[in-house]
């Protein structure tokens, strides 16, 4: 896994703020999806292996959770889902999924074809954070139609409505390390002041987002009380002013939330299946509602102070153009313009949605960089 391109490509690819992007105290390293899928995989190793799963299996299922996301992050995401309409629409984890058995090449089967990094039925359960396919009800899932067969075959003999224990570690592990690293650059950025956090006003605006964004099942006052959690712990960091210790205190601050969220989710889970080796579907993690709720506050604070910054939905507008755009211009020149390990992909393709589902898997596998770059080129041929 580490050594797969793939991998190498999400350190250009936007995790909340695009790499290369200026922020307002000159910050040029914000984290990519690279550093998030490196921090997430230190995360869901060591919490897996306090519960008794292979460390191995969860770190592979970490690293490879982003691997399918496409440049711009979920803004990106939407603009290819409405682009790939005809073909069956485009879903991050589905084509992770895609990726690891069919598009990134290492191993070819006896019929020629290529299956990806040839990773083991477990590793790939790992993988599936939404394991079902497309379906109408659901706007995540985990596989296209096209890659029906291989997902059949990781989830065979699996009840269909629940994940492994490893890809619940995964996922803990993902909502951990973005929630509490975004919100380490949002502070060390200067974009948000945490004193905002306790002025009235603020607050009210904070948990009527997390309820909309995270949490329509709770009401503010549960998602206050969680904030009021968060404010009292002895390690928060009540200032910042980017000196030395200052940016000790926030590093201090960070590793005391990751510990506190994993913490809560192993003594949980041990205390409902005991002690023994917890694998595959022997158990389920357990995290308890209130971390839960602190959790999805502080992905809240991300999205208002981060995400809405001024300029941001101009920007993102501009980078939907851009990869629709480029699906457009590519469909229209393929398949020289294709990169020479799809062409044979397109030629082979019998329908116009299987040849556009190549063209999809050309553009989501672009930087953020390549993406731009690769439009300027060919919008001004």
């Amino acid at each position: 896994m580490l050594h797969s391109a793939a991998l190498r490509r999400l350190a250009g690819k936007t995790q909340v703020v695009t790499p290369g992007e200026s922020t307002p105290a000159g910050q040029d390293s914000p984290r990519t999806r690279l550093t998030h899928s490196l921090e997430c995989a230190q995360i869901g190793r060591e919490l897996g292996q306090a519960l008794g799963c292979d460390p191995d299996l969860v770190e592979t299922a970490c690293l490879a959770h982003d691997l399918g996301h496409p440049p711009f992050g979920h803004n990106g995401e939407r603009a290819l889902d409405e682009a790939a309409k005809s073909c069956g629409g485009f879903e991050g984890n589905a084509q992770s999924l895609r990726l690891l058995t069919r598009l990134e090449p290492k191993t070819f089967g006896p019929d020629g074809r290529s299956v990806g990094l040839n990773l083991t039925r477990a590793g790939l359960d790992a993988v599936l954070k939404y394991p079902w396919p497309r379906r109408e009800d659901k706007h995540a899932y985990g596989a296209y139609d096209d890659d029906r067969a291989v997902f059949d075959w990781v989830r065979a003999g699996a009840d269909p409505s629940r994940r492994c224990l490893e890809a619940q570690v995964m996922d803990w592990s993902d909502d951990v390390a973005y929630s509490v690293h975004d919100l380490e650059d949002a502070v060390q950025s200067h974009r948000l002041d945490l004193v905002r956090l306790r002025d009235a006003g603020e607050r009210r605006e904070l948990l009527d987002l997390t309820v909309r964004r995270y949490r329509p099942d709770c009401v503010a006052d549960e998602l206050g009380e969680a904030l009021d959690r968060l404010l009292a712990l002895d390690f928060w960091p009540a200032g910042y002013d980017g000196s030395r210790r200052a940016q000790a205190r926030l590093k201090n601050a960070t590793s005391g939330l990751i510990g506190r969220f994993c913490l809560a989710a192993e003594h949980a889970t041990r205390e409902l299946y005991g002690t023994a080796p917890a694998l595959r579907y022997a158990a389920d993690l357990i995290v308890p509602r209130e971390i839960r709720l602190e959790c999805a506050v502080l992905k809240a604070v991300t999205a208002r102070y981060v995400m809405a910054r001024e300029g941001a939905e101009q920007l993102r507008e501009r980078q939907r153009t851009v990869l629709t755009e480029l699906v457009e211009l590519l469909a229209a020149g393929a398949p020289e313009r294709l990169d020479a390990s799809l062409r044979d992909d397109w030629i082979e393709a019998d329908t116009d949605a299987a040849r556009l589902r190549v063209v999809i898997d050309q553009v989501a596998s672009l930087t953020d960089r390549a993406a731009l770059t690769l439009h300027a080129t060919l919008t001004t041929r």
